[in-house]
């Protein structure tokens, strides 16, 4: 029993410390370029993102820790000037398995921002048990005017 909980914890450290940003294009509307599965808040929610700063200080952990006024070594995202910028709270999971990889599309309708993203799929096999807060930040065009943001899941 003892060597399994410390097989448990070996997962959980090399999990927890793994970060994965993922920057690629997923349509000419809509940008992943932050994806974390720790760090966000208790409540699902949404902020708009004005600037550069604001952008940098909001990912800085996710990166590892860097002085933001020096020459860095890390590759940060770049703040996209010609989209709006959108962080996204996904609230507090009992497992830590809830992470978005991809956003499909994005859609907008009754100023609410629908936001496409692919359904986990449970492993069968044993999931970490931590309380996760899972945030990511995606782009949207800059004409999109809403006041609320709903995911949607799908295959």
């Amino acid at each position: 029993m003892k060597s399994l909980l410390i097989a448990c914890a070996v997962i959980f450290m090399s999990c927890a410390s793994t970060s994965s940003q993922k920057s690629s294009a997923v349509q000419g509307n809509t940008e992943l370029l932050v994806s974390e599965s720790q760090g966000g808040t208790d409540k699902p929610g949404f902020k708009i993102i004005n600037d550069e700063k604001e952008f940098r200080n909001i990912i800085q952990g996710s990166f590892g820790i860097a002085d933001l006024g020096k020459e860095s070594y890390i590759k940060y995202p770049q703040f996209p000037k010609n989209k709006k910028v959108v962080l996204y709270n996904l609230g507090t999971f009992r497992s830590g398995s809830h992470k978005i990889e991809e956003v499909k599309g994005v859609t907008v309708k009754n100023q609410i921002l629908y936001v496409e993203v692919p359904a986990g799929e449970p492993s069968g096999g044993m999931e970490i048990q931590v309380i996760s807060s899972p945030w990511f930040i995606f782009t949207v065009p800059t004409d999109y005017k809403f006041t609320s943001v709903e995911l949607k899941y799908s295959k």
